[in-house]
């Protein structure tokens, strides 16, 4: 069977791009977050300043801390720049909002942008084995209102980091790992916070491509992977070196003095390690013992500070980083003893999960890094169908507090309540096609999607978003009035928290049980 994607379902990918691109276009107008500044600062600084001042100039707050191959892509969207408005590219940033022209064009390139995303969705439309995949899955990705949120609202460029993750994982998956080891590296010097899924690559990449070959043949191909990463992390560092600013831009890059909590908490396993301690300090001064409460509360955000507990130990970056590797191990291992491509998406997904749920100032838009990559093997089986059905629903809701604006409520709304409704009919006319054990055939209301698709407890937690959200929008002013303004924020942390520890203990699971 060929390789390549079939001209149906090519064509049927691309018209759900342009569909999806349609919407892009039509979220023009809305909210604009201060990533917004952040990348319209970037991309001024990188077409109107030298590289030598990239990671050194301080005329703004907004400095450039993604790594150089970013820099250079803001370069490169910069250029045509001017031609649109002037003030696109001029330092400083005017401080007037911006023109309609100024904004159209921004938005544009995030759109732009996503053709790679596009690209690398097309080639991954035949899985490891060759087999085509569901047309479904291609458009998860491409729909993704988690995406949609992130990066066409609130404004960051995910689609074309993830085009370049999901190259590397075809690259893999087709056996071609010198190609995707180095489209990884590429992707490192992008953004460096895909770090996290560095180990499974180099315990698969050093078991898969170089091991079981002889002794010298095993060493070429080392040497010839090693080659290959050095000579793309040249061509992003070299110049920084030569300017003497590697321990200014590694600064920038780490700046681990943020604290281990976002503003807005990520809904991880720190969210449950805080409420403990909160519970704990406020059961033991009604016992009557002496406890210092953090000014960081329950009712703020928490930034900058690397210990805002009053019981529990204090949680340093180190801690962190041996909590990632520790929950990863049993995937490394695995990767290592069985290197076997058909694998290599769902370990790539969890070493991001395990990130996410132990790192050090996790943002809760670091989701989107085991998502995207698992909507392509939502399919594989009704397990994963109903693991993913609660994950992206669960990882778009985590994302609501970003839009926190009442004209967007509706939108963010609507977008994963049309993502839900196609995944239910997706799905359920998907399995009600196939045969039932024992070759019995299923139509869309039996008990195969009742009971095997969502599942009571499932479907229950759910639910109960509509609780969370009614409480938040109706309730929560009229009991409170202005006090504890965090309150819905966290209460969303929390409960996404529980739903994002099972999807990781989930995936756990079948990495140790079918891998």
């Amino acid at each position: 069977m060929a390789s390549t994607t079939s001209p149906s379902t090519a064509t049927a990918a691309m018209w759900a791009f342009a569909a999806a691109t349609c919407v892009k276009l039509m979220l023009v107008p809305t909210y604009r977050s201060t990533d917004f500044d952040v990348h319209r600062y970037w991309l001024a600084l990188t077409h109107a300043l030298p590289a030598r001042q990239w990671y050194t100039d301080a005329s703004s707050q907004w400095t450039l801390d993604y790594p150089p191959f970013f820099a250079y892509f803001s370069r490169l969207l910069s250029l045509p720049a001017p031609f649109v408005d002037a003030s696109l590219v001029s330092i400083p940033v005017p401080a007037a909002p911006p023109s309609s022209a100024y904004l159209l064009y921004l938005r544009l390139t995030v759109a732009f942008s996503d053709l790679l995303l596009l690209a690398a969705v097309l080639l991954l439309a035949r899985d490891a084995r060759r087999r085509q995949r569901p047309f479904l899955v291609l458009v998860l990705v491409m729909w993704s209102p988690a995406l949609l949120i992130v990066d066409h609202i609130h404004f960051q460029y995910n689609g074309f980091l993830m085009g370049l993750l999901l190259l590397s994982l075809h690259f893999l998956e087709q056996g071609k790992d010198l190609a995707g080891g180095i489209v990884f590296a590429a992707l490192l010097c992008s953004k460096h916070l895909f770090l996290v899924a560095a180990p499974v690559y180099f315990v698969y990449l050093f078991g898969h491509y170089c091991c079981g070959r002889g002794a010298l043949r095993g060493l070429g191909r080392l040497l010839l992977m090693g080659a290959g990463v050095v000579a793309v992390f040249a061509m992003a560092f070299a110049p920084f070196v030569y300017y003497g600013q590697m321990q200014q831009l590694l600064s920038r890059l780490f700046p681990f003095g943020r604290g281990l909590f976002h503003a807005y908490w990520a809904p991880n396993f720190w969210v449950f390690y805080i409420v403990l301690d909160k519970i704990l300090a406020f059961l033991l001064r009604r016992l009557g013992f002496s406890i210092e409460i953090p000014e960081a509360s329950f009712t703020r955000g928490l930034v900058g500070d690397s210990s805002p507990f009053a019981v529990l130990p204090k949680v340093t970056p180190i801690t962190t980083f041996l909590l990632v590797i520790l929950a990863m191990a049993p995937c490394l291992v695995k990767a290592f003893a069985n290197p076997q491509s058909k694998h290599i998406i769902r370990w790539v997904a969890y070493a991001c999960s395990c990130g996410f749920m132990f790192g050090w100032h996790v943002h809760e838009k670091a989701s989107l890094h085991f998502t995207i990559p698992l909507a392509l093997i939502a399919m594989d089986s009704l397990d994963d169908v109903r693991h993913y059905f609660l994950l992206s629903i669960v990882s778009c809701y985590s994302l609501f507090p970003l839009l926190f604006e009442d004209q967007e409520y509706p939108i963010k709304v609507l977008l994963l309540l049309t993502y839900g409704t196609l995944m239910w009919v997706g799905f359920s006319s998907h399995f009600s096609a196939n045969s039932a054990p024992g070759g019995k055939k299923l139509d869309a209301s039996d008990s195969i999607v009742e009971r095997r698709f969502t599942g009571w407890i499932s479907l229950g937690y759910l639910l109960g978003m509509f609780a969370i959200e009614f409480w938040s929008r109706l309730f929560h002013h009229h009991v409170f009035g202005d006090r504890l303004p965090f309150l819905p924020l966290m209460m969303v942390s929390v409960y996404c928290g529980v739903g994002m520890m099972y999807s990781w203990v989930w995936q756990l699971s079948w990495i140790i049980r079918n891998t």
